[in-house]
């Protein structure tokens, strides 16, 4: 392993409340931001993911040469992604009229490969040592996966119940709660994150779609800009308390086996 490797920091924050008050804000961003390009501007699903696309490979670009967590990349680069996530999912269902419960399944498929490899080589899938180029890589990859199928899954969901905006909420947050009380009660933590991180995904999604629907139609009628807005500026907010307070940082180095 190289100089920098050894000398690299986990380079992702450390789970607290911050972690999944910004994962949730972001995952609404990602389905309403989304819309509001892709819709309301009127780019299209294929130039709204190009643009988006080209924009997270320039984050991850300087996210991958810091050796170290530094919020404001790192969330960054979060944003995006829930955003390009939500993107591939939309391409398949709306572009391409793949059904939402095919998409679900080869999401999860995906996602079975991804944690089967980045498992097979490093030995652990734990986010507490994303201290080398090569687990970053596949930390990454799943967090993407994990957008797209959440994505999926939420839609499939809404498809399968009819149900309102509001309604929609509760099923993922009970789920999540279900999530919380299976790792309080001795579930493995790694396990209950990976469970979480994808579940957060639908419930975003499923608030996004509350705050930005019509009235008429059970939400409350901010519209996809004004609940994108809302909530960039939120996270923009939280992402400035964290990187002045370093509530969120690790600073164990990696000393990984073999070092």
């Amino acid at each position: 392993m190289s100089t920098r490797s050894r000398l690299m920091l986990n380079k992702v924050p450390e789970v607290t409340v911050y972690f999944w008050i910004i994962k949730i804000l972001c995952t609404t961003v990602g389905e309403s931001f989304a819309d509001f390009v892709n819709a309301t501007l009127g780019f299209g699903l294929t130039d709204t993911t190009v643009v988006f696309s080209a924009a997270l490979i320039a984050v991850l670009t300087v996210q991958f040469r810091l050796d170290r967590y530094v919020p404001g990349v790192y969330w960054l680069a979060v944003v995006l992604i829930s955003v390009v996530g939500t993107l591939l999912t939309d391409i398949l269902t709306d572009g391409m009229g793949v059904p939402l419960w095919a998409s679900t399944t080869v999401f999860s498929l995906l996602l079975a490969v991804v944690f089967g490899t980045w498992y097979a080589r490093e030995r652990t899938l734990s986010i507490h040592t994303i201290a080398t180029r090569p687990r970053e890589a596949f930390y990454w990859l799943t967090v993407l996966v994990t957008f797209a199928l959440g994505t999926a899954v939420g839609d499939w969901t809404l498809e399968l119940t009819g149900w309102s905006p509001g309604a929609a909420v509760m099923l993922p947050a009970g789920l999540l709660l279900a999530v919380l009380l299976a790792w309080k009660l001795g579930a493995g933590p790694v396990l209950s994150f990976w469970l979480a991180y994808i579940l957060t995904r639908p419930l975003g999604a499923n608030i996004g779609d509350y705050l930005a629907s019509p009235r008429t139609e059970g939400g409350l009628g901010l519209g996809t800009f004004g609940t994108s807005a809302l909530f960039l500026a939120t996270i923009l907010a939280v992402v400035v308390f964290l990187t002045k307070t370093q509530k969120d940082r690790t600073e164990v180095a990696a000393a990984l086996p073999g070092d």
